[in-house]
C-alpha cells in the first residue's frame, strides 16, 4: 500500500482514482463481443466459453437434473448458513414495501402511484474461483418480493462445464429455474439482445469485472436498463486510535482478495494506528489462499494519515466508496457527516463481510465513485412506479382554466382544446 501523510486538498482528487483499463481499448473489445453475440447467438457464446472459460459446451441451459444433483451435494452446514442469510435479507427487503396513499391534490383530482414488478429481469452472477452465490440472495430475493414475472440467471461454467453447486442450490432456493452457462461481457450481451436459448430481458443486475461493467454501460444504449455501474470491489476504512488493527487489516484484505483490480483505502488521524494496521495487513495476507490476488490489489491501494477525523470523513465523501467502515468506538457520531457511500459499517464489530452475506442489507453497490449519485440495489430497483390520476367534473373545473392558459402560452392548442371541450360540455349540461 502506498502511504501518504497529510496530503494537501489539491492532491485529493488524484488519490481517489481507481485502477482502470484503457477505456477505448476496453470499449472496442466489448462492443465487438456484443455485436458478435447479436449476430451469431448461441454459437458466439460457445466460442467465448472455449476462449475465456476453457470449456466446450454442448448445452447452455442448466438442466433440472444438474440442479437436483447440486442440491444434494451442498453440505448441510452451508445450506443452513444460506437459509439464515435468506431470512435476514428477506426481512430487510420486505420492510421496503410501501402502500402509497391516494392524494386529492384539489377537490375532484385524485393522484396516486402503484409499484409494478419489472416483467423480465436478468441476473449476472460471477463464478470462477469465487462463485458469488451470495449475490443470488441479494438479487433473487427482491425479484420474489417485487413479483417479477420472468427471472433468468447467467453464470460462467468451470472448466468441466459444471456450475458451482452452491450457486444452483441458492438459485433454486429463491425460485430461479432458468439458469444459463454464460459469463463475462458475452452473458450481458446475451441477456440484452436474446439468443436462440437465452431470452431477452428488460433490466440486468449483477456485479462483475471491468468487461462486465463496460458491457452493462453499452447495452443501456440499446434500451436495456441496468442496476448501476458496479465494477471491481472497493472498501475504505477510517480507523482511529480506538480501532482494533487486526480487525481493520482483515476488512481491508476481505476486499483485496476479490480481484487484482479491487482497491482498498485506509485512512486514520493517527500515524501510529495506520502503521499498526499496515503491519497486520502484511502479516495476514501471507496466510490467505488468495494471497497473490490480494497482493496485486494492494499495489493499487493507499493508506493516508490526516490531521483529524473531520478530514478523514471529508476525503471519504470525495472518494465515495462502495463500502465504508468506520473502525471506531465513536463511529455513530459521524453518521450525519457521511454523504457519499454505498453501504456503511459502524464500529469495530461491523465487518463488511456481514453486509456481504447475512446482516440483511444488499451487497450490490455502486463503485468507482458512483456512490455520489447512485444507491445500492433495493426492492425499488426491481419495480417501476406507475402514476395514476382520476378527475371528475369538479376536478377538471378546478384546474381546467389553469391548464388552458398554460397550454396556450406554450403554443399547444390541441392540449388546450382537450380541456376546453370538457369544460364546454359541463357548462352546456347545466344550461
Amino acid at each position: 500500500m502506498k502511504t501518504y501523510n497529510n496530503p494537501t486538498k489539491e492532491n485529493w482528487n488524484a488519490l481517489t482514482k481507481r485502477p482502470a483499463i484503457d477505456q477505448k481499448e476496453l470499449g472496442d473489445l466489448v462492443t465487438s463481443i456484443i455485436e458478435n453475440v447479436k449476430s451469431k447467438g448461441n454459437l458466439a457464446l460457445k466460442e467465448y466459453a472455449l476462449q475465456f472459460d476453457k470449456v466446450t459446451l454442448n448445452e447452455l441451459t442448466v438442466s433440472k437434473e444438474e440442479i437436483e444433483k447440486a442440491k444434494t451435494s451442498v453440505p448441510q452446514e452451508l445450506k443452513d448458513a444460506i437459509q439464515l442469510a435468506y431470512g435476514n435479507i428477506y426481512t430487510f427487503h420486505t420492510s421496503q414495501q410501501t402502500t402509497e396513499a391516494v392524494i386529492e391534490t384539489v377537490k375532484g383530482v385524485k393522484c396516486w402511484r402503484k409499484s409494478v414488478g419489472i416483467e423480465k429481469v436478468g441476473l449476472y452472477i460471477p463464478g470462477g474461483s469465487a462463485p458469488l452465490f451470495s449475490t443470488i440472495l441479494m438479487l433473487g430475493i427482491p425479484t420474489k418480493i417485487a413479483a417479477c414475472k420472468e427471472v433468468i440467471l447467467c453464470t460462467p461454467p468451470s472448466k468441466d462445464g459444471t456450475i458451482n453447486p452452491a450457486i444452483l442450490f441458492t438459485a433454486d432456493l429463491v425460485g430461479i429455474t432458468k439458469i444459463y452457462k454464460a459469463g463475462g461481457a458475452q452473458a450481458i450481451a446475451a441477456m440484452a439482445v436474446g439468443t436462440e436459448t437465452i431470452p431477452q430481458v428488460y433490466k440486468i443486475f449483477g456485479p462483475g469485472n471491468q468487461y462486465v461493467t463496460k458491457a452493462k454501460e453499452l447495452i443501456q444504449q440499446m434500451g436495456v436498463a441496468i442496476d448501476m455501474p458496479a465494477g471491481p470491489s472497493e472498501v475504505l476504512v477510517i480507523a482511529d486510535r480506538t480501532c482494533n488493527p487486526e480487525f481493520v487489516a482483515a476488512d481491508l484484505l476481505s476486499q483485496a482478495e476479490h480481484g487484482p483490480d479491487s482497491q482498498v483505502v485506509l485512512l486514520s488521524d493517527s500515524e501510529e494506528t495506520l502503521t499498526k494496521c499496515k503491519i497486520a495487513v502484511e502479516r495476514q495476507v501471507q496466510l490467505l489462499p488468495r494471497k497473490d490476488t490480494a497482493l496485486k490489489a494492494l499495489e493499487n491501494s493507499t493508506a493516508i494519515v490526516f490531521k483529524n477525523m473531520v478530514e478523514c470523513i471529508e476525503f471519504s465523501n470525495q472518494y465515495a466508496p462502495e463500502h465504508l467502515i468506520i473502525a471506531s468506538e465513536n463511529a455513530n457520531q459521524y453518521v450525519n457527516d457521511i454523504t457519499n457511500a454505498g453501504s456503511v459499517f459502524l464500529g469495530n464489530y461491523s465487518c463488511e463481510s456481514a453486509g456481504d452475506y447475512a446482516s440483511g442489507t444488499n451487497h450490490t453497490l455502486p463503485t468507482n465513485g458512483f456512490a455520489k449519485n447512485y444507491s445500492g440495489v433495493s426492492l425499488d430497483s426491481f419495480v417501476k412506479k406507475i402514476t395514476f390520476q382520476e378527475l371528475n367534473q369538479q376536478g377538471i373545473e378546478n384546474i381546467g382554466e389553469a391548464i388552458e392558459i398554460m397550454a396556450e402560452a406554450e403554443g399547444l392548442f390541441a392540449h388546450k382544446n382537450a380541456v376546453t371541450l370538457r369544460l364546454n360540455e359541463i357548462r352546456n349540461d347545466r344550461n
